[in-house]
């Protein structure tokens, strides 16, 4: 199993990233994608989420309006695209893959991260 986070890197406020996670080795539509994001000194936080049946997503109240998750099954990837960047989003951004049908309920994937720095 796989997780393999790309995209981040250094952007300037109010600026755009587009992350990519490709997913390997499990059956990607049965699982919610999520990103988390941890910032230096601080717990990780779930930035956003979508389902496997539906694509129904949910945001943190932070990034609502200037962050959209979304997936595609037929290529193993889910994206998070981010505009309006601020400083505070600055963070290690993280892929996550939890399993949603029964016989992958629990199962619980980790990307290594990809990391983001908003600065002038």
């Amino acid at each position: 199993v796989q997780l393999v986070e790309s995209g981040g890197g250094l952007v300037q406020p109010g600026g755009s990233l587009r992350l990519s996670c490709e997913a390997s080795g499990f059956t990607f539509n049965h699982y919610a994608m999520s990103w988390y994001r941890q910032a230096p000194g601080e717990g990780p936080e779930l930035v956003a989420t979508i389902t496997n049946i539906g694509g129904s997503t949910n945001y943190d109240d932070s990034v609502k309006g200037r962050f959209t998750i979304s997936r595609d099954d037929d290529k193993n990837a889910a994206y998070l695209q981010m505009n309006m960047l601020k400083p505070e989003a600055t963070a290690v951004y993280y892929c996550n893959a939890k399993g949603r049908l029964p016989a992958v309920y629990g199962m619980d994937y980790w990307g290594k991260g990809t990391p983001v720095t908003v600065s002038l």
